[in-house]
């Protein structure tokens, strides 16, 4: 029967954190996505990249949310319990308090291994993906890229500006910079532009203009009533350098090694006059999941005290604080990392201190209960 009883318990707090935790995250993405716009929009890309991009993006957004949806559905469903009065039967079945909140604790160790998996391997490895899928494309969408009485300058070594823009797409009155190399660059201008397919390849066909061309000392220019102007292969601006949230952990953990100067590795973002990114994103993979169980064991207060109990609002709503304050702190202490690893052990060992004592306050409360029985 205990086991039964048990069994239900976990399932409604799990079922309601898996149904808050996509949800929320789900809504956070669409604005997170409508954000994103200005990669296919401004910056040029095709649809295909906007989507893929958005997409590798909600692990992300998962693992953000985790400790938010965790901690509320769990005091939710205890909360639910305690007013219809579900409590009671475990009880009067013979499940003591101490015997709930051991059965919790381990549940949510098992949760801190899948964060840790979460933030470790899916979240790093998506990011690189989207950020590869951005390195590895060409801004094609030219159209929605140039705006009208605006120098747009998007594309790596071009610049582009128009006067006018009609309803089809033609251009008025183009000038387009383009810089061949370092001791060159090319200056056109045209009375019309309109953009054409031609087989796979998207260009800008130049009507009624005039090309400078600069190499060197030498100028020379001609001048033209059609030509065309190839856009492909063209790159953005965009920021080509990997991050160090898209270094895989083992590499970070190989990072550890040469900043200790245990062996030697070529690892990027990785400086030994530089170590805080580091070792805060290997704090905030390896050890913020710390803080799960913390959050468990708060919630688990809640069952603590009956309803009838004429400070029960009160402790609840003082119980849904800690919870908060304690998202709030593991999320503010990775800014307090520091070059030195010995100065931030205490923020590496805060949540197993933190764990200590709130299980300790359970055994105080509880034995302070029997006392009074």
């Amino acid at each position: 029967m205990k086991k039964i009883i048990f069994r239900k318990l976990l399932m409604d707090c799990l079922i309601f954190f898996c149904l808050s935790l996509l949800g929320v995250s789900a809504i956070i993405w669409v604005f997170q996505a409508v954000n994103f716009l200005d990669i296919m929009i401004e910056d040029g890309r095709n649809y295909n990249v906007y989507f893929n991009y958005t997409l590798l993006n909600f692990p992300k957004i998962i693992s953000r949310i985790l400790p938010f949806a965790l901690f509320f559905s769990f005091s939710y469903t205890f909360v639910r319990y305690e007013v219809n009065n579900e409590l009671i039967i475990f009880w009067n079945h013979g499940v003591t308090k101490i015997s709930v909140v051991n059965f919790f604790f381990w549940i949510s160790i098992l949760i801190v291994i899948i964060q840790i998996m979460l933030l470790s391997i899916v979240v790093p490895k998506s990011q690189e993906m989207a950020r590869s899928t951005l390195r590895s494309s060409n801004v094609d969408y030219f159209e929605g890229l140039i705006k009208p009485k605006k120098f747009n300058d998007t594309i790596k070594g071009l610049t582009i500006f128009a006067e006018d823009k009609n309803i089809n797409g033609d251009l008025k009155n183009i000038y387009i910079k383009k810089n061949n190399s370092k001791e060159g660059f090319q200056i056109t201008f045209a009375k019309k532009g309109v953009f054409e397919l031609k087989g796979n390849k998207k260009i800008l066909v130049l009507y009624n203009g005039q090309t400078l061309t600069q190499k060197g000392k030498n100028v020379t220019k001609f001048d033209f009533s059609k030509s065309d102007f190839g856009l492909a292969n063209m790159e953005s601006h965009f920021t080509a350098h990997k991050k160090i949230q898209e270094q895989s952990t083992v590499s970070l953990i190989k990072c550890m090694q040469f900043l200790f100067g245990l062996k030697e590795y070529s690892i990027i973002n990785c400086y030994k006059n530089d170590p805080r990114g580091a070792y805060k994103e290997l704090i905030r993979r390896l050890i913020s999941p710390f803080y799960l169980p913390v959050l468990i064991l708060i919630s688990l207060l809640l069952i603590l005290n009956s309803k009838e109990n004429i400070k029960y609002n009160k402790n609840k709503y003082l119980i849904y604080l800690m919870g908060l304050g304690m998202i709030v702190l593991s999320e503010s202490l990775l800014g307090y990392v520091t070059d030195n690893l010995f100065n931030n052990s205490l923020i590496i060992t805060l949540p197993i201190f933190l764990i200590l004592i709130v299980y300790f306050i359970f055994i105080y409360k509880l034995k302070l209960v029997n006392r009074r029985l």
